[in-house]
């Protein structure tokens, strides 16, 4: 593994015990106004986003062991679930999230712990680029011989070295995205890995209003069983 990246993981890794403290003092507070409580919601929220990337990173040190089964997964639970878990997160950030359904194949070979976070930290990414005028979108569609998951954002154009870098399958180390300064390139980095430990195509799609990060997934061989 690169040694720039390999020490980003170790550094990781240590970020994991001060986080978990944090969140547990926002959780000892007691008693507070109405104010207050909105500051310890937030601050809850962000330690535990924060833990679950740090928790994502120590995975990709990881993968190398191959302690990640393959398996048939449902995607559209494994939607459902990331949408559960941001739910609170949209509606405390007044943003909508369009989701539109049209896969026939169910069943994909996949990960499922991976899959989860590919397609959250792609969703926390849109979630920064939708507004009054705009919404985030998730899509789910048959694509050739794979179920296609897009993620589709209204923000800035994403740069054509990140979008080189995605179209080439992976990142090679996290990067700051100047013309995107809600998204570090930490989340991209993260989904391209877990998505090349899943033989699945990750790629991004760059529109005059905006971005679309997607994930084609092998469809399983069970999946015939289930279609309807």
């Amino acid at each position: 593994m690169d040694v720039e990246v390999d020490g980003i993981l170790v550094a990781a890794h240590e970020l994991k015990a001060p986080l978990a403290v944090l969140r547990q003092l926002a959780l000892s507070f007691d008693e507070m106004d109405s104010t207050n409580e909105h500051i310890r919601t937030e601050m809850i929220s962000v330690s535990e986003r924060a833990m679950k990337q740090v928790n994502d990173l120590v995975k990709i040190r990881r993968l190398e062991d191959g302690l990640f089964t393959m398996e048939p997964v449902a995607v559209r639970a494994v939607c459902d679930d990331v949408m559960r878990e941001l739910y609170h997160l949209f509606r405390h950030n007044r943003r909508d999230l369009f989701v539109k359904y049209s896969n026939r194949s169910r069943l994909v070979t996949a990960n499922k712990d991976l899959l989860h976070s590919v397609i959250y930290n792609f969703l926390l990414n849109a979630m920064h680029y939708s507004g009054e005028d705009t919404r985030a979108e998730l899509l789910v569609k048959d694509y050739h011989d794979t179920v296609r998951v897009v993620v589709r954002d209204y923000g800035p154009s994403l740069p054509m070295d990140v979008w080189r870098e995605m179209k080439r399958g992976w990142i090679e180390k996290p990067t700051s995205i100047a013309m995107r300064p809600g998204s570090s390139g930490l989340g991209l980095f993260i989904a391209s890995r877990f998505s090349r430990y899943m033989n699945a195509d990750v790629g991004a799609v760059r529109h005059r209003d905006g971005t679309s990060f997607y994930v084609n997934m092998p469809i399983s061989k069970q999946a015939s069983l289930f279609e309807i």
